[in-house]
């Protein structure tokens, strides 16, 4: 059976999810973005146990670690907030139950990111036994709400996004969350992303990066990304 195409770029589709539904967009990097959180919160605890007390250059290397995936979490967030919600309870109303629940697990995690952010200053300066207490505790928080959001978002939503939303719509929320990326670490958060996919981003790479990019990452990316990651777990 030929594959069914794709809707030119900017088209709105009218059909709701269902049995049948056509396929209007790829909506596979939603799980690829969520395996970055998955990895990198789920190793975090660790550095951050890893710290000796009072080592405050050790908790600033491994704080601008977590402060770099607390930013990229917040921008995936608030660009399925302010982009993608609407437009799943109009164009598939019996998807409406599954909105809300990812509402109400986004409004859970903002509260223990915003503990995240709100502790990790103190314990960078200080590297305290009793401030990465405070980060490991927020930590937890994190890592138990993406358990449940996560399997569930990429479950329930990814699909219908896949019979609703457009291929430009998809973009725009992908390049919401680049634009977020902090000032210097774009080929450090590039590497993170790259190896936490199943092949270590080969396939990603060549699907998402045209190849200028691709040799530029080769020739200056990867080696501080190396470079970076060898600092970050000695």
């Amino acid at each position: 059976m030929p594959a069914t195409a794709l809707p030119s770029s900017g088209d709105t589709p009218d059909n709701e999810a269902g049995a049948g539904a056509v396929k209007t967009c790829d909506a596979r990097g939603m799980a690829e973005i969520h395996r970055l959180f998955r990895a990198g919160f789920g190793e975090s605890p660790g550095l951050v146990g890893g710290v000796a007390d009072g080592d405050s250059g050790r908790a600033d290397t491994v704080g601008d670690y977590l402060a770099m995936l607390s930013t990229a979490l917040h921008a995936h967030h608030e660009g399925e907030d302010t982009m993608l919600w609407g437009r799943l309870e109009r164009r598939a109303p019996s998807c409406a139950a599954h909105v809300a629940r990812m509402k109400q697990q986004h409004a859970e995690m903002l509260v223990h990111l915003g503990e995240l952010d709100a502790r990790l200053p103190a314990w960078r300066g200080s590297g305290s036994a009793t401030d990465a207490a405070s980060v490991t505790a927020a930590l937890a928080g994190i890592n138990a709400a993406l358990a449940v959001h996560l399997p569930d978002e990429e479950t329930n939503i990814v699909p219908v996004m896949e019979t609703v939303i457009t291929p430009r719509e998809v973009d725009a929320l992908a390049e919401h969350g680049r634009k977020a990326t902090p000032k210097g670490k774009m080929f450090i958060q590039l590497g993170t992303i790259l190896a936490a996919q199943p092949d270590g981003g080969t396939d990603w790479q060549h699907e998402h990066l045209p190849a200028p990019v691709r040799l530029l990452w080769r020739l200056i990316g990867r080696p501080r990304y190396e470079r970076y990651r060898a600092e970050l777990v000695r």
